[in-house]
């Protein structure tokens, strides 16, 4: 990814650093326009989640954050450097705002956001999974510049689930990243948010080869959770059954946050 002009020798702490120390300038001076401040906002992610991979602890870049922020209250929006860092972040992600699509890798499953305009259903973000022999798709997806939370899912056989929510870890429980195993938190340190509604899934949301699906829509506060996670943590799509089982996609959290705010800078 495109980013600010860094050292040769900048390891990904560095950067998420200098990235923040630009966004809290910017809040402060006003540096940029919208549409730039929306991928900075997505590199600044991005390179929290690189370093976070990398071995980086949480505390250092909460610590480097602060960092950042204070030397951004000491600089002067005058300042000549200031003026030149400003011209370096313009140059840097003039070119974003003219990409419409983008893969956010993960250890295991990637993130793919989509800007393109669309009078049809379309997925604007969205990560792949399975439950069985059932594909399941989540991210935002919708029509025009409208998109929600939501989970599209095409089991196979007539039975259905009357009830979906998402769950992943509680941070009031469980304050440190879940790492252990597959990365899910076990039952006792979850939260969940429930879905808010269902209906029949428009066919250009469904996997490949698929007729038809339920599309599961979800509270936008799932996103603001699913953002507080460890770019390595798991987050789950439980389905509930009638009969009493649960049939259980999981998902990687990876750039989530990076996502989001690459599609913040709008439609093309």
């Amino acid at each position: 990814m495109a980013g600010l002009p860094a050292t040769a020798w900048a390891g990904p702490a560095d950067t998420y650093y200098e990235r923040a120390f630009v966004v809290a300038a910017d809040a402060r001076c006003d540096l940029f326009a919208p549409n730039i401040e929306a991928a900075l906002n997505a590199a600044t992610a991005q390179a929290r989640g690189a370093a976070l991979r990398s071995g980086a602890a949480e505390a250092d870049l909460v610590a480097a954050a602060a960092r950042a922020r204070a030397r951004a209250r000491t600089v002067s929006c005058v300042d000549p450097q200031l003026a030149t860092v400003r011209a370096r972040v313009d140059g840097a992600f003039s070119g974003w705002l003219r990409t419409p699509r983008m893969v956010f890798p993960g250890a295991r499953r990637p993130w793919t956001a989509n800007r393109i305009g669309s009078v049809d259903a379309h997925w604007r973000l969205q990560q792949m999974s399975v439950v069985g022999a059932s594909p399941v798709a989540f991210g935002y997806a919708g029509k025009g510049e409208e998109a929600g939370l939501t989970a599209v899912v095409s089991f196979v056989g007539r039975s259905r689930p009357y009830a979906a929510r998402i769950v992943l870890r509680d941070p009031v429980r469980v304050s440190r990243p879940w790492l252990a195993g597959d990365g899910l938190a076990p039952v006792s340190a979850r939260a969940s948010l429930w879905a808010t509604g269902v209906a029949p899934a428009d066919q250009t949301l469904l996997a490949e080869g698929r007729s038809g699906g339920e599309a599961w829509r979800f509270p936008a506060a799932a996103a603001a959770a699913l953002e507080r996670l460890d770019p390595r943590e798991t987050f789950a799509v439980e389905f509930h059954f009638r009969d009493g089982s649960v049939a259980t996609a999981k998902f990687e959290a990876g750039d989530f946050a990076a996502g989001r705010a690459f599609l913040a800078m709008g439609m093309l």
